[in-house]
């Protein structure tokens, strides 16, 4: 009788520490945007850039070439509309088109943030030589990709632009380029 309840109460144990770690999203995939920007594109950097994603052990699940237009870069990129970027930063971001991707991985956006490097591309070529913008990126304007600072900005920034519903939590401001 004793055998029998030492391996219940290890079983027991094991189901709470199982249904403990897959509660805490720990082993479950992530999502995040990443953008390839104008300048990624037409510097023939996309194929790169997506080889790397790949090798770094990420999916895209969803992906799309689109132009943004004036109201719609605007409307993404709205909490730096007080700033004294923003116009030149819609001009860019509308300059050309851009791929819009769905990435998933296990903590994906902190993934993503360490492959894509610091934002300004110019720090990123000496601080993080192996970073996507120190790959393809110019300076802290032209910085050649997105990346969602937040697992809330991931989600609100993916159904911007693939029209799903975001989560409660997903409507808060972001602040990175």
């Amino acid at each position: 009788m004793t055998q029998f309840l030492t391996r219940f109460f290890s079983f027991s144990m094991l189901v709470i520490v199982l249904r403990c770690y897959s509660s805490t999203g720990r082993g479950e995939k992530e999502r995040t945007l990443g953008i390839i920007k104008p300048d990624g594109l037409s510097g023939n950097y996309t194929n790169r850039i997506k080889q790397v994603i790949l090798e770094s052990g990420f999916e895209i699940s969803k992906e799309m070439v689109i132009q943004l237009d004036e109201q719609d870069a605007a409307n993404f990129y709205a909490e730096h509309s007080s700033k004294i970027f923003f116009t030149d930063l819609i001009r860019y971001m509308t300059s050309g088109p851009v791929l819009v991707m769905i990435l998933e991985k296990e903590d994906a956006v902190a993934h993503w943030r360490n492959l894509i490097g610091p934002t300004d591309a110019g720090k990123a070529k000496i601080t993080h030589p192996h970073s996507i913008r120190a790959m393809c990126g110019i300076d802290l304007e032209k910085n050649c990709i997105h990346g969602s600072d937040s697992h809330q900005s991931a989600e609100r920034e993916i159904a911007f632009f693939f029209k799903e519903a975001p989560s409660d939590e997903a409507v808060r401001k972001h602040d990175e380029l």
